[in-house]
């Protein structure tokens, strides 16, 4: 879309596996526009998600797509939790986030009643929307200004020669001055079939989900989150309202057995093989042991999921909840069980390669685009 734009000349075309946009990862999110409070000060997520936000807030405007700015609340109830509550706002500040503040017990109840919090950060700019109704809207943009779109197409490989690729799909082969790999689950794979060694894996964690029964919903009045802590590589599980009027419950995080594994019973022997392959997988396994052990009882035992959830919201029962869906998480892991915390871009020859975009990446993406097709323009003008 930002290619085109930049240069409306270029034949640009976009390989998507799926038989529609936003069929994989993007799709099964959380639908939730983030404010941009949880991330290092000066990290393309912290720059991007602020800028993505207002960007993306302004689409939906512009295009009449549906967004519902309820705000969120970051809840605290022990000291060390309104310790790092403290923090949070101050890097929340650091980078940006407009409308941020603390706000006291009684606060907290005059916007979520039902919610137990000592001190809470409220974000108001926080909201939610329906991402593959934003896909869509990317799609047309970029078909609308010449782009090709080849759906229901699965990248195979890629060779280089005389400056140019040519790019084998399932679907025949073309000529290409320029590859940009955004594969999300497959982008290390991608990389490599392309001639690349990245230095990271992709090791895939499912998200699972619970949505509050229809007549319970008047519990949540906005996005309503626990602190998080630094030492856990996910955000514990929360609340979130959907623009069709559900709410949702969740997500934890248990490891995938294939790369686009949404249920416990999807499985795949070689991707599997390639997960436990990996040095880094196993240096994951030992940081992060407990967390992990943790996270499966939770995925295999109702009532602790509910536990979780009742420590924002006391009154939340087993019977309020009814299964809901599940999403992938598209993690990039280093050689040293380091899970990389920012989005993450690698250039090669006649390429670039996204091999990080986890969350907040939907939020960012219309800003991820931008970058790209920035870089994408100064290696084609010099190569």
């Amino acid at each position: 879309m930002h290619i085109k734009k930049m240069r409306p000349r270029s034949a640009v075309t976009l390989v998507e596996k799926g038989g529609r946009i936003c069929d994989q990862q993007s799709g099964h999110n959380s639908n939730v526009l983030h404010a941009g409070i949880y991330y290092e000060p000066g990290s393309l997520k912290a720059r991007f998600c602020v800028e993505g936000n207002r960007a993306l807030s302004t689409l939906c405007d512009k295009f009449g797509l549906p967004i519902v700015r309820c705000g969120k609340v970051i809840v605290a109830n022990t000291d060390a939790e309104i310790d790092r509550l403290d923090r949070l706002l101050d890097r929340g500040v650091d980078n940006g986030v407009p409308g941020l503040r603390m706000i006291s017990s009684r606060e907290l109840r005059d916007i979520e009643p039902n919610v137990r919090g000592e001190k809470a950060i409220y974000a108001p700019h926080s909201a939610v929307v329906d991402f593959r109704k934003i896909a869509a809207v990317y799609a047309a943009i970029f078909e609308n200004s010449g782009g090709r779109l080849l759906l229901d197409t699965e990248f195979l490989s890629a060779a280089m020669a005389e400056g140019r690729s040519r790019v084998f799909t399932s679907k025949g082969d073309f000529g290409a001055s320029f590859v940009i790999n955004c594969a999300g689950l497959h982008a290390d794979v991608v990389a490599r079939r392309m001639g690349s060694k990245p230095d990271v894996q992709i090791i895939p964690f499912r998200g699972e989900y619970y949505v509050l029964r229809e007549d319970r919903r008047n519990l949540v009045n906005g996005l309503i989150y626990p602190v998080p802590d630094p030492s856990l590589p996910f955000l514990d599980v929360h609340l979130t309202p959907q623009v069709d009027g559900s709410v949702e419950a969740g997500p934890n995080a248990v490891l995938a057995l294939m790369r686009e594994g949404y249920s416990r019973r999807d499985f795949s022997a070689r991707e599997f093989a390639e997960t436990l392959a990996y040095p880094g997988f196993w240096k994951l396994v030992g940081r992060h042991f407990r967390a992990g052990v943790s996270e499966l009882n939770r995925s295999l035992r109702k009532g602790v999921f509910v536990k979780s959830l009742q420590k924002l919201v006391p009154d939340i029962t087993a019977d309020d909840l009814e299964p809901g869906g599940a999403g992938v998480r598209a993690m990039a892991v280093d050689g040293n069980g380091r899970m990389v915390d920012d989005f993450y871009i690698e250039e090669t020859p006649g390429a670039i390669h996204i091999l990080n975009a986890p969350s907040p990446a939907a939020t960012s993406s219309f800003m991820i685009g931008k970058h790209i097709a920035h870089k994408a323009d100064l290696r084609i003008s010099v190569d």
